[in-house]
């Protein structure tokens, strides 16, 4: 059974940093590219960042510069440092390996004066 387990979430101030973590079971994580998803409240799931299994990364316009997909294939975890972060960014993060349909809790990310 595919898990993902979505965590480092919070409440953080503009301009503030927060790493999330997703330790992933029921694949075998290193063969797959793997995405951050985040949705905020009243709007469709969106796709921040993906990683491929050589370690290209590709970003949303509106992250880009401010947030690094990262992972570890010995820990079956992926990563996502989130810098710089802005109110637009406040929204509920998952990870997925972009064809399951299994998805995680997702971690609730809020980015509040």
């Amino acid at each position: 059974q595919v898990q993902f387990v979505e965590s480092g979430g919070g409440l953080v101030q503009p301009g503030g940093s927060l790493r999330l973590s997703c330790v992933t079971s029921g694949i075998v994580f290193r063969i797959y590219s793997m995405d951050w998803y985040r949705q905020a409240p009243g709007n469709q799931r969106e796709l921040v960042s993906r990683i491929t299994t050589g370690g290209i990364t590709n970003y949303a316009d509106f992250v880009k510069g401010r947030f690094t997909i990262s992972r570890d294939n010995a820990k079956n975890t992926l990563y996502l440092q989130m810098n710089r972060l802005q109110p637009e960014d406040t929204a509920v993060y998952y990870c997925n390996t972009g064809t399951s349909t299994s998805w995680g809790q997702g971690t609730q990310v809020t980015v509040s004066p």
